[in-house]
């Protein structure tokens, strides 16, 4: 390992699961977790992150989508760091634990809610914007700042996932111009969750949740969400084509696959 990948693990803290973490999630649909990163990993994490952000994104626009607004996806093309901590910091180790030892990279992006944009994103399941098969992906959410219900933290309705796939077409077309979902929800059971800087929120693919718009003028929600899959996971909504991501542990029957990204500069462990 190179000195200057021993710099980047080092920024990462490890998440051992037990048997009760592991319970906990499979009962209620999502886990949190933390601190994942160290005071110096957050801060570079973030410097990193942001430097992308503004390059890419003007300011809040109230007539502009959502994802418009607080989206940018593939962020581990731009930051080195995020690359390293997407495809080997120790998500990718709760993932073979919550998933198999089988697994994939599926998606890498920021949802950011700066502070003044108060648009609220709605109620939905992550596998209803992009349908995986098998149903056992995971996304991850590592917050860069504190949340709250103020400045737009996660709502959850905890055991929502057991109903499985609530049957919503979000086609490719739908995901081409940015439709967004916002499903009808009995809102009774909704929790609020809010995390710590540095900290993570896991969360079953089938598990309903939305968020609240930033009503703050003095603070920022920036999230690096992650999502990890099986290696061998298909895109119901695309013909069941392979859902291309790099091949993180184990095998995958999809050449594809097994070779897609391999252009990026490879992380201390390889696959």
């Amino acid at each position: 390992m190179s000195q200057h990948d021993k710099t980047c693990q080092s920024a990462f803290l490890p998440l051992p699961l037990g048997d009760a973490e592991r319970a906990l999630y499979r009962s209620q649909g999502f886990l949190k977790l933390g601190p994942v990163l160290n005071p110096l990993g957050l801060n570079r994490l973030r410097s990193e992150c942001m430097t992308t952000w503004s390059a890419a994104k003007t300011a809040f626009d109230p007539t502009g989508t959502w994802l418009q607004n607080a989206l940018l996806p593939n962020i581990h093309h731009h930051s080195e760091l995020v690359r390293h901590y997407y495809f080997d910091g120790p998500l990718v180790d709760v993932a073979t634990q919550l998933i198999g030892p089988n697994i994939k990279a599926a998606t890498s992006q920021l949802t950011f809610k700066l502070r003044g944009n108060t648009q609220s994103f709605g109620w939905h399941q992550d596998n209803g914007y992009g349908e995986l098969d098998p149903y056992n992906s995971i996304s991850c959410l590592t917050t860069l700042d504190d949340t709250d219900e103020d400045n737009g933290c996660l709502w959850v309705v905890p055991g929502s996932h057991q109903q499985g796939q609530v049957n919503y077409v979000h086609t490719l077309d739908d995901k081409a111009s940015q439709v967004s979902i916002d499903m009808q929800v009995n809102t009774d059971q909704a929790i609020p969750i809010p995390l710590k800087a540095g900290h993570c929120l896991i969360l079953d693919c089938h598990l309903l949740h939305m968020s609240q718009g930033n009503t703050t003028m003095e603070r920022d929600r920036r999230i690096l969400f992650t999502r990890y899959a099986d290696a061998d996971a298909v895109e119901v909504y695309n013909h069941r084509e392979p859902r291309l991501g790099r091949l993180l542990r184990g095998v995958t029957r999809f050449p594809e696959v097994k070779h897609y990204e391999s252009e990026l500069p490879t992380p201390w462990r390889n696959p």
